[in-house]
């Protein structure tokens, strides 16, 4: 059964040039909003030429392609390695721009568990827990992130229907749950190092991300 979502609405926009550390450039339409469920600062980036995208599904054009990235301070912005968060971002942002749609930056970090917690798990990790036991043995949720926040957005957006960028199935049940139509879940790269080998693996075997792991380089 669908859940009722409160309504929000597109509170600012503003066209943002982006640059990444290797080079790539693009525009994005950056979105605001107010009543979020959550109180916080989430933004919609609307890449490509997202607004025909948008108007065409009145006439059953293809849906955006859609991603929902939790925030990691830690590996999008500081390039940790521990994470494979960096990566996804970088190549998300491109694959959206070239198909329009739009990235939703979600202010979930740690999967919901806030930055320093994430960091008390990196401790846990580093004495031999996964990155899920680890939560667990804070005394949170193995995976806390809600996205009741997405679907509000979206429909803020006026998107009813996505192509899901995503290797995440709890992405798409959440959505659907929330009334929005995930068309086809469209898996991103395998960014593997030797660093985020056993995280990647945890995703895989607790998280049943759709991750096909070569051995490790």
């Amino acid at each position: 059964m669908d859940e009722a979502l409160p309504a929000a609405t597109v509170r600012t926009q503003v066209t943002v040039p982006l640059r990444f550390p290797d080079g790539y450039v693009t525009t994005a339409r950056v979105f605001s909003f107010d009543g979020l469920a959550d109180g916080r600062e989430h933004l919609a980036f609307g890449l490509g030429d997202w607004a025909a995208t948008v108007a065409g599904q009145i006439t059953g054009g293809p849906p955006p392609l859609v991603r929902p990235h939790s925030e990691c301070l830690t590996g999008d912005v500081f390039g940790s390695q521990r994470c494979d968060c960096g990566p996804q971002l970088r190549e998300a942002v491109e694959r959206i721009a070239e198909a329009d749609g739009f990235l939703l930056y979600l202010r979930q970090e740690g999967r919901g568990i806030g930055l320093y917690a994430k960091l008390d798990a990196y401790a846990l990790q580093d004495a031999g827990l996964d990155t899920y036991e680890a939560n667990l043995a804070l005394g949170r949720g193995a995976d806390e992130r809600d996205y009741t926040v997405a679907g509000q957005m979206l429909a803020a957006l006026g998107v009813s229907r996505v192509a899901l960028l995503s290797n995440n199935p709890d992405k798409a049940a959440q959505l659907d749950r929330l009334g929005v139509t995930v068309t086809e879940r469209v898996s991103t790269g395998v960014h593997l190092s030797p660093a985020n080998a056993g995280y990647l693996a945890a995703k895989v075997s607790r998280g049943d991300h759709a991750l096909d792991l070569p051995l490790v380089p």
